[in-house]
């Protein structure tokens, strides 16, 4: 028995950490873990040549390319909530090579934001151009999502940086939505003339998504203080429309100012990014997610074609504590925990990447072999029993009758 539990774990050993993946049976999903040891990756974006990209809020961009993580820019960054933030590759990155970033700096005495254009060129960065600067900033309250749209305009989350009648001001640009071409310009059909402004009343919005009908969604955290707990929120983002903060929050109305979606009433999400799901998990296939960092869950609320609210769920509960982001990349849906932030409570490889697919119908040949080897008389029934047992007791296999792994035919196999 001990003989078949070493060679299984010598398969195991020489298996990359992304061959292993945590199944969610009744949900139809696998969760496997993309890189690790990370230091609060903030956002994520994907080239089409299979490089992923992403910023670690201390101030620092990595690339993973050919399996192979390498940190290829620095900056010195504001610290608190603040630091390197948003980024996003160029809808057109496979000629220009531009890549847009988000961070917060320090200068004197204040803290201020700004949008960089930068050309990457063997994973290597040079500054193009400064799109945004003078951003308010704070230690908190700094949005920092940047995102194309479908219409291949840049719109870039601002918070009120501590000062909730900035989101109010339409001569200020924090607490808003803004939208921008992607040399920095405004665009001619903004809402307000001359101004980067597409929506405003934000409190501290952090996520942005649209659907294939190309209607915007945002997340966006709540009050924590003075105005009441809670109520965080999921908005339609419309032009010029007002989302109320700092007058309204959760069920309060006011004239000419837009309720959300869904609210968390007195509970607290903290939502940060956002993304509609489209792809092989069926199940999902037009769901908005959203990553949720003190709720610690994964947020899957259901619209109708209005855009009311079926249903919503807390997927993952406490699974992989805080989560900072969620983009449905090219082979899955991808989440960012957030639990070295100094809220969380980090395990031995926070934080990470993780990856959700659909679960597999195929068994791995080097876990196969064990039932051939038993159908060769190679080993015992005894032996066969222990290493599949092992791998249960590992979370390489599960021993649930809807088991995403289609087992040989053998007696007995798993009970």
């Amino acid at each position: 028995m001990k003989s078949v539990i070493i060679i299984v774990l010598a398969f195991v050993l020489l298996i990359p950490i992304s061959a292993f993946a945590e199944s969610y049976p009744d949900l139809g999903v696998k969760v496997e873990t993309v890189a690790e040891n990370l230091v609060i990756p903030w956002s994520i974006d994907f080239a089409y040549d299979g490089r992923i990209f992403f910023s670690e809020r201390t101030g620092t961009l990595q690339v993973i390319d050919k399996g192979i993580q390498k940190q290829i820019m620095a900056l010195d960054v504001g610290g608190g909530e603040g630091g390197m933030l948003g980024i996003a590759l160029d809808p057109d990155f496979e000629k220009n090579h531009y890549i847009y970033i988000y961070y917060t700096y320090n200068e004197l005495l204040s803290t201020k934001n700004k949008l960089v254009r930068y050309v990457e060129s063997n994973n290597s960065l040079t500054e193009d151009k400064i799109l945004l600067d003078d951003i308010p900033g704070a230690s908190y309250h700094d949005g920092g999502r940047i995102k194309f749209g479908p219409d291949n305009k840049l719109y870039i989350t601002t918070g009120d940086s501590g000062d909730p009648n900035l989101a109010q001001r339409l001569d200020s640009v924090a607490g808003k939505i803004l939208r921008i071409n992607s040399d920095g310009t405004i665009p001619d059909d903004n809402p307000f003339q001359n101004s980067a402004v597409y929506s405003y009343g934000h409190r501290n919005p952090q996520g942005i998504d649209w659907d294939k009908s190309g209607v915007l969604i945002a997340t966006e955290h709540g009050p924590s203080g003075w105005n009441g707990i809670g109520h965080d929120e999921i908005n339609l983002i419309q032009p010029g429309q007002n989302y109320g903060w700092p007058d309204v929050i959760g069920d309060e109305t006011k004239d000419a100012m837009t309720s959300p979606l869904l609210h968390s009433g007195d509970d607290t999400w903290a939502p940060s990014g956002g993304s509609f799901y489209y792809g092989e998990i069926a199940q999902w296939d037009g769901l908005f997610f959203a990553a949720s960092l003190r709720g610690e869950h994964l947020l899957a609320i259901e619209f109708d074609s209005e855009y009311n609210v079926i249903s919503f769920e807390k997927l993952f509960l406490g699974e992989y504590g805080r989560l900072r982001d969620v983009v449905n990349g090219p082979d899955g849906l991808y989440v960012l925990t957030s639990n070295q932030d100094g809220r969380g409570s980090p395990t031995y490889n926070d934080d990470r990447i993780l990856r959700i697919t659909a679960l597999d119908k195929t068994m791995p040949k080097w876990i196969e072999n064990i039932f051939v080897w038993y159908d060769e008389g190679k080993i015992s029934e005894d032996e066969k029993r222990n290493a599949i047992g092992w791998l249960i007791d590992k979370g390489i296999l599960t021993d649930d009758p809807k088991s995403e792994i289609e087992l040989p035919k053998f007696p007995e196999d798993l009970k």
